[in-house]
């Protein structure tokens, strides 16, 4: 019977993968190698293989870990919204709160998701893109019941899509202990969505 993994150990996984989503949002991941990663960690390369067989391996937990979190993060907000008894517009401001707060903590796994999902293998690669699709349709659906006049069959895509271009892109500009701070940004976004979808479609 194969031994258990240690606590120590996933801690020791966890460094790793932070350590890498930097090197791989610095140097980008097809110019990053395990020996940047191990060096960068203060290990050898020989300790890094004992954790992860290759650097695939590495970005692919990075990946899958990630895209769970933010399932995750979906599944949250929905229950917080039902403990709160918020209404559906409260509900999505809750959503765009939470997924704001992750990306601050998270900017260098947003990149690698981004970035570096076409390097993984074709099994893996379709497993975190359900994943990214599982979100997408998720967002849609808090969406359209946000704004049910506003978002329907024939616009909801283009609508979710335009939610997710405003914050999925904050880690190219948006810096801790900036000017503007993530959860300042994330009103901004909710003051938008009601400014652009609460009012009535003008023909």
């Amino acid at each position: 019977m194969a031994r258990p993994k240690s606590a120590t150990h996933e801690l020791k996984r966890d460094e790793i993968l932070d350590i890498a989503a930097q090197c791989f949002a610095d140097r980008s991941y097809p110019a990053a190698s395990m020996m940047d990663i191990a060096n960068i960690g203060g290990t050898s390369k020989a300790r890094l293989y004992h954790y992860y067989q290759s650097k695939e391996a590495i970005l692919f937990d990075l990946l899958d870990r990630y895209t769970q979190r933010l399932l995750v993060i979906i599944g949250q907000a929905e229950a917080t919204a039902q403990r709160r008894n918020l209404d559906e517009r409260a509900a999505l401001h809750e959503l765009v709160k939470s997924f704001l707060t992750e990306y601050e903590s998270s900017a260098t796994r947003h990149v690698a998701l981004l970035n570096d999902t076409k390097f993984l293998g074709d099994e893996q690669r379709e497993l975190i893109l359900n994943r990214q699709r599982d979100v997408v349709s998720a967002v849609t659906r808090f969406l359209r019941r946000a704004y049910p006049q506003r978002v329907q069959e024939h616009n909801q895509t283009a609508v979710a899509m335009m939610l997710f271009g405003m914050i999925n892109w904050t880690f190219t500009w948006l810096r801790p202990g900036g000017p503007m701070s993530y959860s300042a940004f994330a009103n901004e976004v909710i003051a938008l969505l009601e400014g652009g979808l609460a009012a009535p479609a003008k023909g």
